[in-house]
This record gives C-alpha cells, sequence and structure tokens, in this order.
C-alpha cells in the first residue's frame, strides 16, 4: 500500500510544500545519515535525562534531528544541558495547536482520502479518545515528515509517543522505530496495541535484556527479529570519579533520587533508616525529587520522628546533583514492583551513582541485575524488606573498603557497558538499516 510520501508527486504538490518522492528517495539513498524525527513526551524532562542523553550523542555523530513532542513542555527545573541540542521541538498537543491540527486533517483528507480514512478506522476500533487523540497529532506530525524530508522515526515510550509515530507511519510510509522503558509497556499499553505497534515497527528498542524478554511474550514471535536491547549512556565527561567517602567528622550521607512514586521503594529506604537510627547509626538520608507520594513520605518521616535523619530536597538540576554525588557516602534506591504492576528498567541515576564512585545498593527487581552484580558492583537486598536494606546500608558505613572495592568495579561496568558514545552509535547503526523500501516510496 502506498504512503502519502509515494503520491504526491506533481510540481504543484512540491510548490505548495510538500516533498517530491523521487528527491526524498535520492536524498535516502545517497546521504550517509538519516534525517531523524524523534517524538517524546515533553521536552525536556528531568525525569528523562537518558532521552536527552541519546539526542545529544546522536547528534555529534551528525544526524538531523527534529523533536516532536505529545504534550506541552513541563514548568519544572530545567536541565540546562537541553541548550546543547541543535533540533527544533514542535509541539504537537491538541491544545497548544487546535487550529493547525485541525487544518492538517482536512488537507490530508483532501489530497489522501482512501489513505487518510484506513487510518482513522485503525484508530477508531480501539474505541479509546487517548488513541484517537494520537491519530490527530500524527496528521500534524505528517505534514511537517514529508515537508521536510525526514527519513526515519523514533519514539521513546511506548504509550503516545509510538502511536502518534504508528498513524504518522501509516499516512505517510516513513519507517519507524521505538524504544520501550517500564511502566509504559506493563502498566500503560494494552498487549493489543503493543503488538500492532511491533508490526508496523522496523525495529522495537528497549533498555534492558529483561524488557527484551518480556516482549518477547507480548509481540509476537513472528515480531522478536526486530527486538533489540540497546542500554541507556552516559556521558562519561560528565561524571568524575571521586574516591569514595571517608570520615570527616559529618555523619555520612545516603543519598536517593528518584520520582516519589511507589516502583522506587521509598517508604522502604525511610523505614530501613528508622532501624539505623534505633542501632545508633549517624546519618542523614537525602531524597532529591518530587512526585504523588511526597506528601505521604514526608508523612511517615514524621510518624517516626525522623525528622533530623530525613531531608526532601526536591527535584534539582542536573548539574547540581553530579556536585552532590561527589560528597555522598551512600546511593541507596531499593525499587519494588508496585501493585499496578509498574516497574523501573535501569534507573538512570542508579548508573550516574556508580560513575562518580558511589557505592550503591539496589534490589534485584526488572534489569537492575544487569548492571549490578550482587557483591560485586555493588549490594543487592530483596524488595520490600527495610531490614535488610538497614543490615546492608550498615555494612557499607561500616566498611570504607567494600566501598571501595564496590565503586572500583562499578565504574569500570559504566565505562564498558553504558558509554553514551558506544550505545549510541549502537542506535544510530540501527537507524541507518530499516531506511523505506522501494515499495512505500514508488510513485
Amino acid at each position: 500500500m502506498q504512503g502519502l510520501v509515494g503520491s504526491w508527486g506533481a510540481p504543484k504538490r512540491e510548490r505548495s510544500g510538500w516533498t517530491n518522492p523521487h528527491s526524498l528517495r535520492e536524498k535516502m539513498q545517497s546521504n550517509g545519515k538519516p534525517n531523524v524525527g524523534y517524538v517524546v513526551s515533553a521536552w525536556p524532562r528531568l525525569s528523562e535525562t537518558f532521552i536527552l542523553n541519546e539526542v545529544i550523542s546522536i547528534e555529534r555523530l551528525g544526524v538531523r534531528l527534529r523533536i516532536f513532542t505529545t504534550k506541552e513542555a513541563e514548568g519544572k527545573v530545567a536541565n540546562t544541558k537541553a541548550s546543547e541540542v541543535h533540533a527544533p521541538v514542535t509541539c504537537l498537543s491538541l491544545k497548544h495547536n487546535p487550529r493547525a491540527i485541525g487544518q492538517s486533517c482536512i488537507r490530508l483528507f483532501l489530497r489522501q482520502p482512501v489513505r487518510f480514512c484506513q487510518t482513522v478506522l485503525r484508530a477508531l476500533r480501539y474505541r479509546r479518545w487517548g488513541v484517537l487523540r494520537c491519530f490527530f497529532q500524527a496528521t500534524y506530525l505528517a505534514e511537517i515528515l514529508v515537508r521536510e524530508s525526514l527519513t526515519h522515526l523514533h519514539a521513546h515510550f511506548a504509550h503516545d509517543p509510538t502511536l502518534v509515530t504508528m498513524f504518522a507511519h501509516y499516512l505517510t510510509g516513513i519507517p519507524y522505530s521505538f524504544t520501550a522503558h517500564a511502566k509504559d509497556i506493563y502498566v500503560k499499553t494494552s498487549p493489543k496495541l503493543l503488538r500492532a505497534e511491533a508490526e508496523t515497527a522496523q525495529a522495537v528498542v528497549t533498555c534492558t535484556e529483561y524488557n527484551r524478554r518480556y516482549l518477547s511474550t507480548q509481540i509476537g514471535s513472528a515480531n522478536n527479529g526486530k527486538l533489540h536491547c540497546i542500554y541507556h549512556g552516559l556521558d562519561l565527561s560528565e561524571f568524575k570519579f571521586c574516591s569514595p567517602w571517608t570520615v570527616d567528622g559529618e555523619p555520612p550521607v545516603i543519598l536517593s533520587v528518584a520520582r516519589l512514586v511507589e516502583k522506587k521503594g521509598l517508604s522502604d529506604l525511610i523505614s530501613a533508616a528508622d532501624i539505623l537510627r534505633q542501632r545508633g547509626r549517624r546519618f542523614h538520608v537525602e531524597i532529591v525529587g518530587d512526585g504523588p507520594l511526597r506528601q505521604r513520605l514526608e508523612e511517615q518521616v514524621r510518624r517516626l520522628g525522623l525528622n533530623d535523619h530525613v531531608r526532601f530536597l526536591g527535584p534539582l538540576p542536573h548539574e547540581r546533583l553530579c556536585r552532590i554525588y561527589q560528597s555522598v557516602c551512600v546511593f541507596a534506591l531499593p525499587c519494588v514492583v508496585a501493585p499496578d504492576g509498574d516497574r523501573d528498567g535501569i534507573p538512570n541515576v542508579l548508573l550516574e551513582a556508580m560513575a562518580s564512585g558511589v557505592p550503591v545498593v539496589s534490589t534485584p527487581v526488572s534489569g537492575i541485575p544487569e548492571v549490578i552484580r550482587a557483591e560485586v558492583e555493588g549490594l543487592l537486598v530483596p524488595p520490600n524488606s527495610p531490614q535488610t536494606l538497614a543490615d546492608a546500608l550498615d555494612k557499607l558505613l561500616n566498611s570504607a573498603e567494600l566501598r571501595e572495592q564496590l565503586a572500583l568495579a562499578a565504574r569500570a561496568k559504566i565505562e564498558t557497558c553504558f558509554s553514551i558514545e558506544r550505545n549510541s552509535a549502537q542506535l544510530l547503526s540501527l537507524f541507518q538499516s530499516v531506511r523505506a523500501d522501494e515499495n512505500t516510496l514508488s510513485v
């Protein structure tokens, strides 16, 4: 079935802003690097530095990018690294661009009524407004893709961003891939939608082997060959490795950085802090981040009388967080599987702490054992076990030798497996291997 790219070849289309398919095909075959549209929820998100790192690194590899968001920008603490990104950003939100989206729908219907109707019927069969909204956003995206000769689309998260991308593919024939992460596949996206996305995508990327195994059971055996595990990467120049904390007269700091949501296990960390206090241990816990559970967690601290031991710092800029890593003793993130099935992949903050020389304590949930082997790169404790968590923290606070041993092994693991340059090169190779075929682009 031909896409819109392959049916707007008349010169008058080109004069009105639509790209001639012949020139697009020639560009795709002769240009060594693809022109890629990135579709994300919002830009930039403080809790999604892994996407920002990836975009910066992909641009450094010479790829021309354009970023599209399905939601308005969040008015929270900004990541100043976003200023390094050259790609223009376009918001596809209905609330933000209702007139432009409406005009796109009309133009696409008039130019390609059959393709337009086929695509809207695909959206309607799911009987959900959220899916239909993604279709409307895709019409706006489709016009920009063709006008600017983008050759590939890549979405982050399998819910709205990938749905918008999939519908844009139906409308244009431009190939796409997507990266699946955590809540998007375990909670937000139905198996039916997930399989539809995988069937039409040319590649499905995920950030852990744990996720890859799970997805292989969800998307159908015929699509398993499309699955790729590419880890998130860090720009290691940002994370100076410091010798682990040594006694300087001040109580050691146990740091945690997270969105304040169920899957981060912060209630267990607070309970473990209560156990440490009862043992007479000197320490402070500092929690960086914000989220819906903040009030409940602060109440737990008050109820346990831990106000002098546990402090909530709120969301902080990435640059300040990098400095904080240099002055703490231990990093703790006791992740759990939430009641609704939500869970982490490999939390980026674990990678950041390990890169900075901070010994880490976490749990063997989801993909975490892929970066932390117990007693090698860090300590792992069972989830939902404050007592065992307190024991592990006590063990680290008691042994400078163990802290140094774990920190050195952790930094080596990050350098070997989680360099942004290495992992972005893998992703670029994937983009280059999934160009549109002749059938899609033929006139």
